[in-house]
């Protein structure tokens, strides 16, 4: 399979989908004490400071971290969004700067 580029303009659109998908799973955490008290154990954000640093996409990044690292916390949220678990890792990666491209036929 060979891979196809992407116009500047397609990997704007990835990227800010995959930004939208990481705020999507803040929120997720957020909905739920435990998730959120966990959240924030695990990275020591304090609550305070997570407005500011969502707007970065590293932390966010993280957030795909911590939600892909827990199986469970991951098959939740994919159903909840109607979407894969891959996808998950997938907006990761981008957000972490790691170039991601569909393989085309």
């Amino acid at each position: 399979m060979t891979r196809r580029r992407q116009s500047k303009s397609g990997r704007r659109e990835m990227h800010a989908a995959a930004q939208e998908l990481a705020i999507a799973a803040l929120g997720f955490i957020a909905a739920e004490p435990e998730r959120l008290g966990h959240f924030l154990a695990v990275t020591g954000i304090e609550l305070h400071s997570i407005r500011a640093a969502a707007r970065e996409p590293p932390f966010l990044a993280g957030v795909l971290d911590h939600v892909a690292a827990e199986e469970q916390l991951l098959r939740a949220f994919a159903a909840e969004n109607d979407i894969g678990p891959a996808a998950v890792m997938r907006a990761r990666d981008m957000l972490a700067g790691r170039q991601w491209e569909p393989d085309t036929p």
